[in-house]
């Protein structure tokens, strides 16, 4: 007994056993419990994936505007089929966040266009991206909810996505936001955040005053403008303090929430399209991608239809293809290679959806919200090329160095 007693200490009659779990186990439980709070609330997690995302969806949306920039007023605006009154008394009813239903007037309608616009050119380059996404929110959700049968399966995750991008640290890099950081310091550095933080203000003061906003969005927004405005202070006046620290913990723990939720919404809606596709008589007997290759409104390419539709072989390794990489795609996150085939795989297959079928901009939002299961080695290795590229093309544009720009010689008796 007293062997056993050496060589299992626990064991001992003094010895306890807390919650199950003997010391060295609870003790290495507690170490990597440790470890995953320090790097949940450590660091932005996904830094290069989050910047993909803003600036896929944020250019989506922008190419999206400025393609309907002649038909603005029949889709959103006073000259659509959706009246003023529909949208009024359906918001009425859904409490819909629009800032188009402030006013009926035709400028409002411009001025609310044109910050969308504005905003998705913002935050696509990274410029005051903490403002900006909120910005960028505003007007994808005041469009979207003013028509709402306008939209497609694309808008829906533009929509939940804009939402999702306000909770993250998206211009760690690739951004202008990082950029001021490094040559000033601080990504708050300069009087633009002042000001567009103090517009902020006044447009959500006038919600609140005059009864736009409702209980929530009132809530959210005031609590948006709080924080950006203590954030400004802090890292200008306390920017190696406890303060500055308690805000980048809390800062990054929104961040990597967001970003889970981002990557949850992808598995869900590939989840669900699989699983509902299953469903389908024509998806089951492999005949579901024929048919849409037979309608005018999805043949921008009729001669490349033609032939797709065909080759029955080649529509029903389509069609069985599609339905088990959505399906299979969830439970391949904790597989990285497969889960990189697959995502190559989904990647290609918007963009074929994108020239068969007409719809870009689906595709775009689709291969956005993919991008944040792209791994970082690759995104990292991109973003060195682009870089070298980029450098490669400022040099080729310098001109040579003349007679003047040569250097001048150093006298031998100098040298020595």
């Amino acid at each position: 007994m007293e062997r056993r007693a050496e060589r299992h200490p626990d064991l001992l009659p003094g010895a306890a056993v807390v919650d199950g779990l003997r010391p060295s186990a609870r003790s290495r439980a507690r170490a990597a419990a440790g470890q995953a709070l320090a790097q949940v609330t450590g660091r932005a997690l996904g830094p290069y994936q989050s910047a993909v995302v803003r600036i896929g969806f944020s250019a989506t949306w922008l190419f999206f505007l400025l393609r309907e920039f002649p038909h603005r007023h029949e889709l959103y605006g006073p000259d659509g089929p959706w009246s003023w009154g529909m949208a009024e008394r359906l918001i009425a009813s859904n409490r819909a966040f629009t800032v188009l239903m402030w006013s009926d007037a035709t400028w409002w309608f411009e001025l609310v266009y044109g910050v969308s616009v504005l905003a998705s050119v913002l935050l696509m380059l990274g410029w005051r991206t903490r403002a900006t996404s909120v910005l960028f929110m505003i007007g994808v959700l005041s469009l979207q909810n003013r028509s709402v049968f306008m939209g497609d399966g694309g808008d829906n995750v533009i929509h939940l996505m804009a939402m999702y991008l306000v909770l993250t640290r998206c211009a760690r890099v690739w951004s202008l936001d990082a950029r001021r950081a490094r040559l000033r310091g601080s990504a708050s550095a300069g009087a633009a955040g002042p000001v567009l933080w103090s517009v902020l203000g006044l447009l959500f003061a006038y919600g609140a005053v005059t009864g736009r906003f409702g209980a929530g969005w009132l809530a959210a927004f005031a609590a948006v403008w709080v924080v950006l405005g203590l954030w400004w202070l802090v890292d200008r006046f306390e920017p190696e303090g406890e303060g500055r620290a308690v805000l980048d913990v809390l800062a990054n723990l929104l961040h990597n929430a967001g970003m889970l939720v981002i990557m949850a919404e992808v598995c869900l809606i590939y989840a669900t399209a699989g699983w509902y596709k299953i469903q389908g008589s024509r998806w089951q007997d492999g005949t579901a991608l024929y048919y849409p290759l037979g309608l005018d409104y999805f043949t921008p390419w009729p001669g490349l239809s033609g032939v797709l539709a065909g080759s029955g072989t080649l529509v029903m390794l389509l069609t069985y293809g599609t339905v088990a990489v959505q399906v299979a795609f969830p439970f391949t996150l904790f597989n990285r290679r497969i889960k990189n085939v697959l995502l190559a795989v989904m990647m290609l297959e918007h963009a074929g959806i994108a020239v068969l079928l007409g719809l870009p901009f689906f595709s775009l939002a689709m291969i956005a919200a993919d991008a944040v299961f792209l791994p970082t080695v690759f995104l990292v290795w991109l973003g060195a090329r682009a870089g070298a590229a980029r450098r490669r093309d400022r040099a080729a544009s310098e001109p040579p160095p003349g007679p003047l720009d040569a250097p001048t010689p150093i006298p031998a008796e100098v040298a020595r």
